[in-house]
Formats: C-alpha cells, structure tokens, sequence
C-alpha cells in the first residue's frame, strides 16, 4: 500500500493520497485548505488518479478543497449525510473564531458534481481498497472513521480517524453540532473495542496506535476506569 500524508493549510490538517501502489487510482482524505497543490504534487510525481474522495467530517479544515479535487480528477465524494450540508454551508460548522479569519475572502461553496453519502459499518472498494465506515459523532454530528486493512509490519489496520482521536488526545466537541457525551460515547464503542496494533492516522498531528492510546491517551483511560 502506498500512503502519503501532508498538513496543509492554517490548521495543519493531514491530508492523505492512498494507493495499492505507484502509476494506480487513488483516494484522497481530507483535503482541506492549500491541499490541492499538494495532492498534485503526489499524484504527478507517482502517476495517480484519484477516483475518489473521502471526507471524515465537514468541518471546512478538513473539506476546503473537496471540490477543487473532485473537479480536477471527475472524481467521486464521500460523505456522511449528517455533514453533508456544510460541503455547500461550511460556515454552519464554524466557530465564531474561524469565520472571523476568514472575514475578507470571497468564498463560493458548492458540492461537487458527484457525492455519495456513508453509513455506519459500510464496507466500500475504491482504487483496489477496502474501507470500513464507522459512524463517530461528537466533533461533529456525521464524523466518520475509516479503516483499511493493512497487514504488513505486525499492523492489522490503518485508521484515518479525522478528528475522533488524536496522540494524546481527542476532537473538540465545542463547535456547532458537536457534543462531549457523544464524543465519549463514540470513543467508546468505535474505538476501545479495536486492536492494539491498528495504526491511526489523524486528521492534526502525528501518528499514533490505539494501543498507544489506550495506555496514555486520558480520554480513554477515563473511559476504561468508568
């Protein structure tokens, strides 16, 4: 499997580009603001197309350049249908802070030309891989992890978290349509009953292991002794 992963834009939120391997189809994760330069800049330099594009949830650090990408490749977007409408109306999953920075653009939102929505426990095949949908409100109200079979290097899984968990931590829940008893919930029952091995990929900051978090994380070990 080929992976390559990048922060891009003011929140430095990871962007990932997925393969079975060079000169294939591909799948992008989360482009968010400024990814599109870098996806090109992947896709040209190991010969990819992107068939498709996977967002975990709709916040616009996560979802700015969906349509830029799916425009640019006539590629497919995946969405959660509770987050759906912030591909068109970003603003409504914002902070007062974050449209305060952004006061001065002009900004035009629509979806892209082709959008399917997710479902919890999905199994969907894109470019030659196979992804696991899980359904994690909080963040947001139509968060979504995705898991990829992986089985090199004693990992089982990848995880593509978005903002579910983080190293050491967990997503804000203080935004429209997050909620901290739902976060808790979701962490829960997506994520404590998962392997130690599965390697997570997060939507901000390095990599980690469920293992890992499971031993450190505080959120979870608040969870395990409740």
């Amino acid at each position: 499997m080929f992976i390559a992963g990048f922060p891009a834009g003011p929140w430095g939120t990871n962007c990932y580009v997925v393969a079975t391997g060079a000169g294939s189809e591909c799948v992008v994760i989360d482009p968010g603001k400024d990814a599109a330069a870098g996806v090109d800049q992947v896709v040209r330099e190991h010969r990819l197309k992107p068939v498709s594009v996977l967002v975990t949830h709709g916040h616009v650090d996560h979802m700015w350049c969906v349509a830029p990408v799916a425009g640019t490749y006539d590629a497919t977007a995946w969405i959660h249908p509770a987050d759906r409408h912030l591909l068109s109306d970003p603003m409504a999953g914002m902070s007062r802070e974050t449209t305060a920075m952004l006061l001065g653009g002009d900004y035009e939102w629509a979806e892209p030309d082709d959008v399917q929505e997710l479902k919890d426990l999905q199994e969907i095949e894109l470019a030659g891989l196979r992804f696991v949908v899980d359904h994690t409100p909080g963040h947001t109200e139509g968060s979504v992890t995705f898991r990829s079979p992986y089985e090199e290097q004693g990992v089982s899984e990848l995880m593509f978290s978005g903002d579910l968990l983080f190293a050491g931590s967990i997503g804000r829940t203080d935004l429209p349509g997050g909620d901290h008893p739902t976060m808790l919930r979701s962490l829960r029952d997506k994520v404590l009953p998962l392997a130690d091995d599965i390697v997570v990929l997060p939507g901000h900051g390095d990599q980690t292991s469920i293992g890992r978090e499971r031993a450190t994380n505080p959120y979870l070990l608040d969870l395990m002794d409740s």
